[in-house]
């Protein structure tokens, strides 16, 4: 049977492989990464959410090592699964990785410091700052990480326990587990070139077929889907002839000429440079807000009271 007693687990060079007497020792740095391989799923999952930089194939050739100093298997690759001395190895360590950011909130006395925030790089740019402004009055030593992505990146990072907390357009049905509160409501907008002869939505409308081509996001995103709808109802057909995956990507084509581009006008957020904006007169605004999961940390208590406050200095349009 794998000895993983507490003095097995240190980084010292270990006995041969085919050595069958003595503890067998471990690189606690190895058994690291193979705690965020096994809680994630596979070596690329792991790679995305191991807290400090490393590539996959520094972590597939660690763990290889590790496998070979132990003389067995941990996890089939493809599909993945861990075989039963992975599972033994896993449920032997996860209590002391996975405690860790417990311990260090306890060294540092109960203070939580650390707050991690996904949402559309629009507001990490236009309405984060003042945020967190805020926030560091109440939390001086606070460490944040933003991570840019839109709606269903943010709601699946939040299930993946990737970040805390996520700002997004709150449409459509949340997964299982998944918490929301209403911020603000915002309007879509069309983003046209700022030379460009027409001037409300309402005459593209009018038009028996619409020539300027539509540049939207992602199709099968809530955003689009609503977008459509409202459309339906005033029989207007329009269909997007580029599709791309941020706000930015498509402000920067529509400058350049590429058509007209469907937008969130997202709080603080002002045209472009080198478009106008269009509103989108009689089209229902849209639920803005926080998504989370569990329950709220102190901390992230005082961050959803700040977005709130900050929400109302962003009245809708």
């Amino acid at each position: 049977m794998m000895d993983v007693r507490p003095e097995a687990l240190i980084d010292k060079p270990c006995a041969p492989i085919d050595s069958l007497n003595g503890p067998i020792c471990m690189n606690i740095h190895h058994l690291e990464l193979f705690y965020y391989v096994a809680r994630h799923g596979g070596v690329s999952a792991a790679a995305r959410r191991i807290p400090y930089g490393i590539q996959q194939p520094a972590i597939s050739a660690q763990i290889i090592r590790l496998e070979d100093s132990l003389g067995t298997t941990l996890f089939h690759r493809r599909p993945f699964q861990l075989t039963k001395a992975g599972e033994d190895l896993y449920r032997f360590i996860e209590p002391f990785f996975g405690g860790l950011d417990g311990v260090a909130k306890q060294l540092r006395g109960g203070s939580e410091v650390t707050i991690r925030i996904g949402a559309p790089e629009t507001v990490l740019r236009e309405y984060l700052p003042r945020l967190l402004k805020a926030m560091r009055k109440r939390a001086p030593e606070l460490n944040i990480t933003l991570v840019g992505a839109g709606p269903a990146q943010i709601e699946a990072s939040i299930l993946a326990q990737e970040i805390d907390l996520g700002i997004s357009p709150l449409l459509g049905k949340r997964a299982e587990g998944v918490k929301q509160k209403e911020l603000t409501r915002v309007p879509l907008g069309l983003v046209v070139p700022k030379d460009h002869s027409i001037t409300s939505a309402e005459k593209l409308w009018k038009q028996d077929r619409i020539t300027d081509p539509l540049i939207a996001g992602r199709t099968d995103g809530p955003i689009y889907r609503f977008f459509q709808s409202e459309l339906q109802k005033r029989k207007v057909e329009w269909f997007p002839t580029m599709e791309l995956t941020s706000q930015e990507l498509i402000a920067r084509y529509v400058a350049e000429g590429f058509g007209i581009g469907l937008m969130l006008l997202e709080p603080g957020a002002a045209a472009p440079p080198g478009t106008k904006l269009l509103p989108l007169n009689g089209f229902p605004t849209i639920p803005y807000g926080l998504l989370w999961t569990g329950t709220l940390s102190p901390l992230q208590r005082a961050f959803c009271e700040e977005a709130q406050a900050l929400a109302t200095a962003f009245p809708p349009k």
